[in-house]
């Protein structure tokens, strides 16, 4: 991870003027202000909490110190891929601690992560997002839903129905 991506603490919000950039923890955003910290694509990693509340951001965005930003290598991965990728290494079984669950950059720095190439990356991406799309937003993945329990309706409905023919007595 340490040669992809640059991990990066948060910092207080609390001197900031009220506005309409999102302040992420470790929950998800928590308030808005009016001065970004970083304003390209990112994966921000929980450091305390909610380790396993990965979030990707592709616009401008604050983050608190209890959760990491990422300043990403744009030439070597796709920053959506590395958002997978993580959720996919479920960071959250890399605590350490024996209380608030949490996570080091040293510890993240060393994971592991296998990185094919850009083109190989967008094509993951592409069909992760359509997974995502159907799975999480409600204006594709219900229609989605709909139609293949039609399908599976007129399926069942035409099994049910059909009737082979009887000779000498006897269903076929």
């Amino acid at each position: 991870m340490g040669e992809i991506a640059k991990i990066k603490n948060g910092k207080d919000y609390k001197a900031l003027g009220s506005g309409n950039i999102p302040v992420y923890g470790s929950g998800g955003i928590m308030t808005y202000v009016d001065k970004s910290v970083y304003n390209k694509p990112t994966v921000l990693i929980p450091r305390k909490g909610s380790l396993a509340n990965l979030f990707y951001v592709d616009s401008e965005f604050w983050n608190v110190d209890t959760i990491f930003y990422t300043e990403i290598n744009q030439e070597i991965v796709v920053p959506k891929y590395l958002f997978y990728l993580l959720l996919k290494e479920h960071l959250e079984n890399l605590n350490k601690a024996g209380g608030v669950p949490s996570l080091t950059q040293e510890i993240l720095n060393k994971v592991v992560l296998l990185v094919p190439s850009c083109e190989e990356q967008e094509r993951i991406v592409k069909i992760l997002d359509r997974f995502d799309s159907l799975c999480n937003d409600i204006s594709s993945g219900l229609p989605a839903e709909i139609e293949a329990r039609k399908k599976q309706y007129e399926y069942y409905r035409d099994k049910l129905l059909s009737f082979e023919i009887k000779k000498n007595g006897v269903n076929k």
